[in-house]
């Protein structure tokens, strides 16, 4: 008997088509499957958006999660055709927002519309697809032959097929001619049922550090009524305290109940706060370190937390705990 699969497409390049204005997403569901020829899947078509990802907003992971919690039964995967751009965002945040997920949830989108010859999209579906009737359950991106963990997925180039990396954690598997390898990196099972818990709240800012910025725009970032910080800090996540003393502003955040997380700049590799005198004095002050967590993660697991309610001490909590494999917390801690 034929696996059962949902595949809900959203837009995104692999979809689109040349208008006068640049590509637009312009094909559906069954048009990308058309593409592949016959498969050895039943796949059942729901066309549930229509839109670049650089469109895909806090409102359509609700609306996507939504989606994919109340459709899953009957179905032994689901895949989502999603545009490259924010598809990291949207696969960090279908993580919390379905927790207890049972079944595998693979995104997957391509760098050339399915129509271009040339296209990588084809072999990206075929993936996606092939790893949504593993039984592995979890939220997975799958591109260029790797399947990875979505919420440790960065896209890191903008035309290479190879487009997403998981760079702080090993992927899932690989697709090669013996078929779809798992690895021992699979994130643990859920031990609960499967919940939907879509409320965020999206008012959150990324600040990416450089030299000599001013303490103040932290200020004013509060008085626009910002919930909620992440910063990218420096090497290990040092934040400078000389002649513009970012670590006292990030006290004060702190002190208004704003949470503020700490990752870092650096692509590869994890950051430790409690190395350096520039990390433990941002500690003290109460900040929140994001250990290994991607930037795409952390902001999400932020505006989920605050959507959950979550105080600054739970959500300071809730950082050191990997709810799917999306962070390894820091042995070491010494606050």
């Amino acid at each position: 008997m034929k696996k059962k699969l949902l595949l809900l497409s959203t837009g995104g390049t692999i979809a689109s088509v040349p208008t006068a204005q640049g590509l637009q997403p312009g094909q559906s569901g069954s048009d990308l499957l058309a593409a592949l020829g016959p498969l050895p899947y039943d796949v059942t078509i729901h066309d549930i958006l229509n839109l670049d990802s650089t469109n895909i907003q806090p409102e359509e992971w609700q609306y996507i999660a939504e989606k994919v919690y109340t459709m899953r039964s009957g179905f032994d995967g689901v895949v989502i055709t999603h545009g490259t751009d924010t598809m990291a965002y949207t696969a960090s945040m279908l993580t919390f927002m379905l927790p207890g997920i049972d079944l595998p949830v693979v995104l997957t989108g391509s760098q050339l519309p399915i129509s271009n010859p040339l296209s990588d999209a084809p072999c990206n579906l075929r993936c996606a697809l092939e790893m949504a009737v593993s039984g592995v359950p979890g939220v997975f991106i799958a591109f260029d032959r790797r399947i990875l963990l979505g919420c440790r997925s960065v896209k890191v180039r903008t035309t290479g097929f190879d487009a997403f990396e998981s760079v702080k954690a090993p992927a899932v598997a690989s697709i090669d001619s013996n078929g779809l390898n798992l690895s021992s990196a699979l994130p643990p099972r859920p031990s609960g049922p499967c919940l939907l818990k879509k409320e965020l709240d999206s008012r959150v800012v990324l600040v990416k550090l450089i030299p000599g910025i001013d303490p103040g725009l932290f200020r004013a970032i509060a008085s626009m009524g910002s919930r909620g910080v992440v910063i990218e800090a420096f090497g290990s996540g040092g934040l400078n305290f000389i002649r513009r003393d970012l670590v006292s502003a990030m006290g004060e955040l702190v002190a208004q109940g704003i949470p503020v997380v700490v990752c870092s700049q650096c692509l590869y590799e994890r950051s430790d706060m409690t190395k350096y005198e520039v990390g433990r004095r941002a500690l003290q002050e109460g900040v929140i370190p994001g250990e290994d967590m991607t930037s795409e993660c952390a902001v999400t697991k932020l505006m989920w937390a605050l959507g959950q309610g979550m105080d600054q001490a739970e959500i300071a909590a809730f950082f050191q705990q990997s709810v799917a494999g999306e962070v390894t917390p820091n042995p070491h801690p010494i606050f």
